[in-house]
């Protein structure tokens, strides 16, 4: 399975992403969690704990391999480097492991115009359209709102794409414009999980508003979710509600696809 998992900001994308990748290493899959969000928070939603976040280095701040894998340094426009340069090795040597899930950092390239054609993007984007096309496990990749990383080669891997959204208008229009941009590379498989859910009323404002989106399942807002994110514990051990939730989310998802 290769998932990626999108949305605007606070809808609990995050969240969604470490239950799913610890749920399918609870089950004995071969799991390599990607955080590709510039703000970073995949880490603690597996089970990391602030020293071991703390420890991990992000794939963009990386600078030596950056330059030995593209032959030229980091931050230079305009010069000449690999635009396929060799990656297949790095889930396995930069990745950090927790809970049966490995994890990688991808990070983000500090400066105006973070989609640059330079060293430090050609590399990431190399990177994410391996781990979704040609990696022989589990690979579930939180994402920014926006999928400027994902590529044409990357639809041809992918299994989903996960639209998290809330009740919400802003959230619906986001997730409808991740739809224009999905199928604008040919991301055919996109799905609606609609988060912090209070009420019937809020799952029929989520399906009434999202046209030919399907939604595969709704999470409850919870106040677990944050009290785990403040005293920095998994909430995969500390909600089985939530677990519970995103089985049913997974099990549809995984039914959806073999239909489809």
């Amino acid at each position: 399975m290769k998932i990626a998992i999108s949305g605007k900001g606070g809808v609990g994308k995050t969240t969604l992403a470490g239950v799913l990748s610890r749920i399918y290493a609870e089950q004995g899959k071969k799991v390599l969690a990607v955080d590709a969000d510039p703000d970073a928070n995949l880490a603690s939603s597996l089970g990391f704990g602030a020293e071991e976040v703390s420890a991990i280095t992000p794939v963009s701040q990386m600078k030596e391999l950056i330059e030995e894998r593209t032959g030229t340094r980091t931050g230079t426009m305009g010069a000449m480097f690999k635009i396929n340069p060799t990656v297949d090795d790095i889930p396995d040597k930069y990745s950090a492991e927790k809970n049966g899930v490995k994890l990688l950092i991808m990070g983000t390239v500090k400066k105006g115009g973070s989609g640059c054609y330079c060293p430090e993007n050609v590399l990431l984007k190399s990177l994410l359209t391996h781990m979704l096309v040609e990696r022989d496990e589990v690979v579930i990749v939180d994402m920014e709102a926006g999928i400027e990383h994902l590529g044409r080669g990357t639809a041809y891997g992918m299994d989903a794409l996960i639209v998290v959204v809330e009740p919400g208008q802003r959230s619906i229009q986001t997730a409808h414009n991740i739809k224009k941009l999905a199928s604008d590379i040919g991301i055919k498989s996109v799905f609606i999980v609609g988060n912090k859910i209070n009420s019937e009323q809020d799952k029929e404002f989520i399906e009434s508003n999202l046209d030919e989106l399907e939604v595969i399942g709704f999470i409850s807002y919870n106040k677990g979710v944050i009290s785990s994110d403040l005293e920095g514990v998994s909430p995969f051990d500390r909600d089985g509600k939530l677990v519970e939730e995103v089985k049913e989310i997974k099990q549809r998802l995984e039914e959806k696809l073999k239909t489809d």
